[in-house]
């Protein structure tokens, strides 16, 4: 690596650089590999991981692997927090009424955001966590985020090398243009094992005052539900309509700032 890299880069850059890492979902690192990810010299990263270790961010196992540490966690927990409170209880509902994993998600630049989840006892397939990300095309969260996003946006998302985590995700962007079209029609998306096989999908907007959909929520079952899947698409509008009305007392500045972050990416 030269130091052309990380010439005129800020340190808030680099630390960046190092925390986004962990973003990949795997449980440690080594320092090798977080110089790597993060595009830094051995012992630039040496220091900053050192600095981060000392504050809280990063933790250091005896084998002298990395991981996120407890601050860097309970920081995190304060994202979405207001969201996530407010919609909880009607998730909670939500799973009461279908005994399916639910989940709320919300669109980070050309992923679905999963801000809130619950679990079913079924051994559904899992591929995402609170917290973690899944492309927009391959999830039904993701395809009503972007059924109801400007053309634009829609349009460039087609444009680029779309993702194919199983042999049935819809990768070819004119039958996801058409996927979409008919998605924002009906007013719901689904998937058939398109993230992981042997689970389906189903999922609806959640509206803004702005009539844009700031978030979606939706249930994961098991691929041979997949006939029924839309038995439960009545009780996702209800709750859809609770959460609406439960986002429209928070501070305008709580709802959309979702928009904001997800409009500069």
């Amino acid at each position: 690596m030269s130091g052309e890299s990380t010439r005129g880069r800020s340190v808030t850059s680099k630390v960046l650089g190092i925390l986004e890492a962990f973003e990949s979902g795997s449980a440690s690192l080594s320092l090798t590999r977080i110089a790597e990810v993060a595009d830094l010299p051995l012992p630039t990263a040496y220091r900053l991981v050192r600095e981060l270790v000392e504050w809280g961010a990063l933790h250091r196992d005896d084998n002298g692997r990395y991981s996120v540490g407890l601050r860097l966690w309970e920081v995190a927990q304060n994202g979405g927090r207001q969201l996530r409170d407010a919609a909880r209880p009607y998730l909670q509902d939500l799973f009461s009424l279908t005994q399916e994993t639910a989940h709320l998600a919300v669109r980070e630049g050309h992923e679905a955001l999963y801000v809130d989840r619950i679990y079913s006892s079924k051994r559904v397939p899992r591929a995402s966590r609170v917290g973690g990300r899944l492309p927009l095309h391959a999830t039904a969260v993701g395809k009503v985020l972007l059924a109801y996003e400007d053309d634009w946006l829609r349009e460039a998302y087609l444009a680029r090398d779309l993702e194919v985590p199983t042999k049935s995700t819809h990768a070819n962007p004119a039958r996801l243009r058409e996927e979409l079209k008919h998605a924002r029609e009906q007013g719901y998306a689904t998937t058939f094992e398109e993230m992981r096989p042997g689970s389906c999908s189903i999922a609806v907007p959640v509206f803004g005052d702005s009539g844009r959909a700031v978030a979606a929520i939706g249930l994961v079952m098991l691929s041979t539900q997949a006939p029924q899947v839309t038995r439960y698409l009545q009780v996702l509008q209800g709750i859809s309509r609770r959460i609406e009305r439960a986002f429209a007392r928070l501070p305008m500045t709580d709802v959309f700032a979702v928009e904001v972050a997800r409009s500069s990416r």
